[in-house]
């Protein structure tokens, strides 16, 4: 019989152990409780041999498993933040590493600092594998207003009582609870600073969804959303009963857009723009998709592909308003439109119909800036070839000291380099897959002249022109 040695490794260095002591025999089966954690986590095919016991065992690991990496996470987090002085552009890092959205990343960091200085409880119990991140998110979230020394007290006062049975650990919404009622015994007196505050902290977010669809998400004072809601309800009630076939969840969401449109809440389609309201939200699609040749290709800024069909019912819509791009018939790429510091309208919107957002991020390119990609102060030259869509975040986040941020138009090819060293590259698809070129042995041929094969839609206000060339928007380049 041959023994198979696996390497574990700790803190401590690497010990060579043999695979039945690490991997449970298929003799183990009947008896799970004799496995060890580690063993456990590298079972794969092992799982289907499981019987009920064994599979809620595994989720009992999975879950301890869990709430372990979250605290290890959160520690991490602390600590590059530490060593880096706290910097903002410490989320861009961790997000490239951790494969997630800068936003996300940041909320992390917030929640990594808060369990680290203010709730050492909380971080205890991830370490024990009671809690898992979602759940010590919402007590980051109830006690975040509080000064460190009460939120400490609300902390130690809720792990008793979690560890007192009082109620199941698991149930974020109840510990949610519990934590808000320790808040309002600890500190009465800022109930209405933090509401105050709260308030002062209201927004609007917009979220890419599925299909085709967006959420937006409206943080409002509780009396103005409660009041607003029951207007959008009263409206839609109104259509419904009047006859309307819409569902009312349907008639809520064409109520409140035609409300946030100026139009009229009775119109089935909400995409027709009502007079004097107006917004430019570009949409890019092959000549071949808007003759209904194809469903291929299709793509709004900001959000991302959506369906032929889709985007034809959009460049049918009276508010549209068709212009064309020229782009390589290789590459699918829009072609160069001057040696001056400011680029021209022209230039400008050529980026942005190129690019379509910023390539580090989602940001659509209409709303980033028009940045050198080779410094005007060596190549002395603005043009669309030497310039990019970028968000305000990273054009400034290319001279923080250690980051490099390289971008390739031709190829839509995004690179950045972290203080670390470490490499993320992204790739943009093309707008359109481009046609072949010619091979070797028709380079004798002419190389044919760009032709049109991208289609842009702008909504723009009834009447609405673009801008002159000679007046570009105020957003140069802080280099």
């Amino acid at each position: 019989m041959v023994t198979t040695f696996i390497p574990c490794s700790s803190l401590s260095g690497v010990l060579f152990v043999p695979d039945e002591a690490v991997l449970p025999s298929p003799a183990c089966f009947e008896s799970p409780e004799m496995w060890s954690e580690q063993g456990w986590l590298r079972m794969r095919d092992e799982v289907a041999n499981l019987d009920a016991e064994g599979a809620v065992e595994a989720l009992a690991v999975a879950r301890r498993s869990r709430a372990r990496a979250d605290a290890l996470e959160a520690r991490a987090l602390a600590r590059l933040h530490e060593l880096r002085d706290g910097s903002r552009y410490v989320a861009e890092e961790a997000a490239l590493e951790l494969r997630v959205s800068r936003q996300v990343a940041e909320r992390r960091i917030e929640r990594a600092m808060a369990l680290t200085k203010r709730l050492p409880c909380t971080l205890a119990a991830l370490d024990d594998g009671e809690y898992e991140g979602h759940t010590a998110s919402k007590i980051v979230e109830v006690t975040e207003q509080l000064d460190a020394d009460k939120a400490r007290d609300v902390d130690e006062r809720l792990d008793e009582k979690v560890r007192g049975g009082q109620f199941a650990p698991g149930d974020a919404s109840q510990i949610r609870r519990a934590a808000r009622k320790l808040v309002q015994q600890v500190d009465p007196d800022g109930q209405a600073v933090r509401a105050r505050r709260a308030r002062a902290g209201r927004k609007v977010e917009l979220v890419a969804g599925e299909d085709a669809m967006s959420t937006l998400y409206l943080d409002l004072p509780a009396e103005v959303a409660a009041t607003a809601y029951a207007r959008i309800d009263r409206d839609a009630r109104s259509l419904r009963n009047n006859g309307d076939e819409r569902t009312l969840e349907q008639l809520r969401a064409d109520v409140a857009a035609a409300l946030l449109l100026s139009q009229p809440a009775g119109a089935p389609d909400q995409s027709v723009p009502a007079p004097g309201v107006g917004a430019m939200v570009y949409l890019h699609m092959p000549i071949d998709t808007v003759l209904g040749m194809s469903d291929q290709g299709a793509e709004l800024s900001g959000y991302g592909p959506i369906p032929g069909p889709i985007a034809r019912e959009i460049a049918t819509n009276p508010g549209s308003v068709l212009r064309k791009v020229l782009t390589d018939p290789g590459s699918g790429v829009p072609q160069d439109i001057s040696r001056r510091r400011k680029p021209t309208q022209a230039m400008r919107e050529l980026v942005t119909a190129r690019d379509r957002e910023c390539p580090y991020c989602h940001r659509p390119a209409q709303r980033c800036d028009f940045d050198h990609l080779a410094e005007w102060s060596t190549c002395r030259e603005t043009s669309a070839r030497n310039g990019g869509a970028k968000c305000e975040y990273h054009h400034y986040l290319k001279d923080e000291p250690g980051w490099r941020l390289d971008y390739d138009p031709d190829t839509q090819t995004a690179t950045i380099t972290s203080p670390t060293g470490r490499t993320y590259t992204k790739k943009n698809r093309p707008i359109n897959g481009g046609k072949p070129r010619p091979g070797p042995a028709r380079k004798s041929r002419p190389k044919p002249e760009p032709e049109t094969d991208v289609v842009i839609l702008e909504q723009r206000q009834p009447g609405e022109t673009a801008p002159p060339e000679t007046n570009p928007p105020l957003d140069d380049p802080p280099f």
